[in-house]
Formats: C-alpha cells, structure tokens, sequence
C-alpha cells in the first residue's frame, strides 16, 4: 500500500494517526508495530511512529503474512451457534479452558479454535482466533470470537462501551433477601489472596454493575438471572458471594462446597444469552446457549 501526502490527505499529521485512518482493518497498536518492526517506510526510510508528515511525502505499507503460533491445532469438539468470515459464536461446556497457559498447555478453547477455523486472517499479525472476551473454565455458555483484527477491535469496543447484552444463570447457597436488585460497586484484586477478587469499599478498583432477579428455587437454594452491565473478572461469582451472601453453588474460589446443599459437580454458572450488533454488517444478532441438565433442578 502507498500513499502520497497532500493538504488534503495527512499533511500535518503523525504517521501512525494517518495509518490508523487508512487502514480501518488494523489497531493503531498493530500498526505501531509495523512501523518499528520496518514494515513501513516513509520517502524511502526507516520512520517513527510519531513523525509529522507533510506534503509531497511518500508513505509505504508493506503487511507481513500472518505466522503461525506455537499452538498446536486440536480436534476438540466446539458446538458452533453462528459462523461467518468475520466471527464465531460459540456454546462452550464447563471444564474447557480458553487459553493455553501453565498447567494446561493443550487441550483449550484456542486449541480448538485452531484447528476448526480455516479461514483465520491473524490478530496482531498472528493466525490465531481473537477472544473477545473469556469465560472461566468451569463457566458454560456464550463466547464470540473474532477471526480478524478489524472485527477482534470492533467486538472489544462494544464490550467496553456496553453495547453487548449478557445474560447469565448462577445457582447460588441460600435466598436473597428480595427478588430482584442491582449491584453496583468497585471490584479489584483482593488484596491477600491473589486468586481473588472482591468488593473494594475505598472506592478504588473499577465499576462493576450487575442487575439479578431470582429465576427459580430448589431446597435452599436459588436460580439468579443476571444481567452484566459490565465485565470485570469474577464478577458474578464476587456478587453473589459478597452482595448477596449467597454464593454459587460448586464455586471453589468464593464458597466451601463441602458445606453447600444441594451438592452438585460444577461451577453453577451459565452464560445463557449473548446479543450484540456484528461488528462489520451492523446487523443485531442474538444467541441462546442450551441451558445444560446441570440446572434442571432450579427450571
């Protein structure tokens, strides 16, 4: 790709600005990296990302191919509700991790992903699938992913700017005290367990809203349907828990499962429903992942 500068067309403007413009397929992180790596070059030369341009400049853009991760692509059974050349939706099961990590090089999400998707086009310059956003590995339900940095960008401003309705089931200890309500708070890191995250009432952390209303009941126990207002990490799970005082069922982090009743063999939570407008076509789509047997006794 080339261009060349006029009054008109970046004369004044940071390389990096004019690139992020002209190139509505890529971040601006992306093409800064372009840019230091010498896959650009402006009036033959080696530039920076914050250098001015002006008229009569020549800008060049020459886009590597996408290379390969050092992720080896599994055949691991995915049940797809939606895929197009620009996004997957997906059901994922409990017990699935997202991403490779240690403890669990393999056998993931993105393992997966890898080896169903063969029209992958690379995020950040790399063939792998964008997770927009992840569900814990005990957590079933609704994911999207993006094929492509375009989409992968557009997806992650809808979900920080709240453009995306989340809809989750959670079986929790207990009865709230009324039927419905809405948390709002500021989540953080707890600050002795690491694994942790908790309700900060110094005001720092970020905002975290949640609105439930109660779905079902069985023995002493309650179906919540909530609605995510935000996406902070654990935040359904630290609601429950603290706002409520009636933690998830089958939850080892923020609960003592020996103690809980009914007794039940997974993390009660469900990413039920997922809706949001596609991130190229604009078109509203919306999902519905099958409510796994798991939770019958509450329906």
């Amino acid at each position: 790709m080339e261009w060349r500068i006029d009054g008109a067309n970046g004369a004044g403007q940071r390389l990096d600005r004019f690139l992020q413009g002209s190139v509505p397929d890529m971040s601006r992180s992306r093409l800064q990296d372009l840019i230091r790596e010498g896959h650009v070059s402006l009036n033959d030369k080696a530039p920076k990302a914050s250098a001015t341009l002006h008229a009569g400049d020549v800008v060049r853009l020459v886009v590597p191919e996408a290379v390969s991760v050092a992720v080896e692509a599994q055949d691991i059974p995915l049940t797809v509700l939606h895929e197009d050349s620009d996004i997957l939706v997906l059901d994922k099961p409990s017990g699935l991790v997202v991403h490779p990590a240690a403890g669990n090089p393999d056998g993931t999400l993105v393992n997966a992903l890898l080896h169903h998707c063969n029209d992958l086009s690379g995020i950040g310059g790399e063939l792998r699938p964008g997770i927009v956003h992840r569900l814990d590995k005990d957590t079933s339900g609704c994911m999207v992913v993006a094929k492509h940095d375009r989409a992968h960008r557009q997806l992650t401003d809808a979900f920080s700017n709240r453009r995306i309705t989340k809809i989750y089931l959670a079986a929790v200890q207990g009865h709230p005290a009324s039927k419905s309500g809405r948390i709002e708070n500021t989540m953080g890191r707890h600050p002795v367990d690491r694994k942790r995250h908790t309700i900060l009432r110094d005001g720092t952390g970020k905002t975290a809203i949640t609105e439930w209303e109660v779905a079902g009941a069985f023995q002493d126990s309650a179906l919540i349907q909530c609605r995510l207002l935000t996406g902070r990490t654990h935040q359904i799970r630290v609601h429950m828990k603290e706002a409520l005082r009636c933690p998830i069922l089958g939850d080892p982090i923020y609960s003592n499962t020996a103690k809980q009743s009914p007794k039940v063999t997974r993390l009660m939570l469900h990413a039920w429903k997922l809706a949001f407008e596609h991130p190229m076509t604009l078109r509203p789509l919306s999902f519905e992942a099958t409510i796994p047997p798991e939770f019958q006794p509450w329906r």
